[in-house]
């Protein structure tokens, strides 16, 4: 068994909570923003671009993930060092000898010479640092030292980005933080980027059965850097802002959002962003978590098409009287066709916090 374990993205997220789906195709502390706040209002409108873009999300984990554990086998019988040391899925390995760590590659070749003598590891586990002690095991199949944990450095998958603003550069997609797919954990960023993406294919959606987005992404273009990946989004700073064509409009307040007609910005076929028709069915000021919308999608076209929301459409602008209100987030597994939003206001307050 390798001490080493690399998904990127290469299956969809099918992470349930309760009856819903975060909708991050192909991968996988809600904001500070009260709801007194929100009462208040803010002195200054900010506006945005609102997009709708299919992109390419790439990330990278502060330090390794550990996501699993698993025994060696070793001249002396089964062996877990990792085990043994109290290393727990969901902890973050930062150092290894003082030595920082941010990829697989790193670690393999630090176990490799360190020749089974004592290692240091430094972990994150929650909030709290950790100090553990422990030695490679030395595989008697090919020889080599592993701790008998399974690691991720990196996520990728397929996601829509909700906004840019065009005098900073800030943009936010998604409206959902990125988890790993095994353990759940939100991912601790070190470093990442959008690329361009396009849709190539649609799973359609049913009742019971979410649907998706498939596409590909271009590696070796970025169009921005992340940094920050929060309950409430994945943020960072586009590269080229004045590039960008569409009309800045004003972002709501969440007194300012209302139940009926709205519409979404999507991208279902290629990389043209199309408007749809939905409507806000619910208006949650007071969740305490970041299910802030409760929304329906009504147009025909995207009906036929996707069945409703489908994983993929995660970040898709959400817009009403002129303003953008919020992002598609979630889709209600036993109805398709319907799904919860975050408040743009919410996203733009924990981009800010980050």
């Amino acid at each position: 068994m390798q001490d080493t374990k690399e998904r990127h993205g290469s299956a969809p997220l099918a992470w349930l909570f309760r009856a819903v789906l975060l909708l991050l195709a192909a991968v996988v502390a809600a904001g500070a923003l009260t709801p007194k706040a929100w009462a208040a209002g803010t002195e200054d409108t900010r506006c945005v671009i609102p997009l709708g873009q299919a992109v390419g999300i790439k990330l990278f984990a502060q330090g390794v993930l550990v996501v699993g554990l698993s025994d060696i086998s070793t001249d002396q019988g089964l062996a877990s060092p990792a085990k043994a040391c109290g290393l727990q899925e969901g902890d973050v390995i930062t150092h290894i000898n003082d030595e920082k760590v941010s990829s697989i590659e790193e670690v393999q070749t630090i176990l490799q010479d360190s020749n089974g003598q004592e290692l240091e590891l430094s972990v994150l586990r929650d909030q709290a640092c950790l100090e553990v002690t422990t030695r490679a095991a030395q595989c008697s199949a090919d020889g080599a030292y592993k701790l008998g944990a399974w690691i991720r450095d990196s996520m990728a998958g397929i996601g829509t980005l909700t906004f840019v603003e065009p005098a900073t550069g800030l943009f936010g997609t998604l409206g959902h933080g990125i988890n790993d797919v095994d353990t759940a954990e939100l991912m601790k960023l070190q470093s990442g980027a959008i690329t361009p993406a396009s849709v190539s294919n649609i799973v359609k959606g049913m009742d019971g059965r979410p649907g998706e987005l498939r596409g590909a992404f271009a590696s070796g273009e970025d169009l921005g850097t992340l940094f920050a990946n929060t309950e409430c989004g994945v943020f960072g700073h586009f590269n080229d802002p004045q590039s960008l064509t569409g009309q800045a409009i004003p972002v709501a307040t969440p007194q300012q959002v209302h139940e009926g007609s709205a519409t979404i910005l999507a991208n279902i076929v290629g990389s043209t962003v199309e408007e749809y028709s939905v409507e806000i069915q619910k208006v949650c000021r007071d969740a305490s978590d970041t299910r802030d919308l409760v929304l329906k999608v009504t147009d025909p076209r995207l009906l036929e098409q996707t069945g409703g929301i489908v994983q993929g459409m995660s970040g898709s602008p959400i817009l009403q009287d002129g303003r953008l209100v919020g992002a598609v987030t979630h889709v209600l597994i036993d109805h398709a066709d319907r799904g919860y939003g975050i408040f743009a206001q919410r996203m733009l307050e924990a981009a800010e916090s980050n």
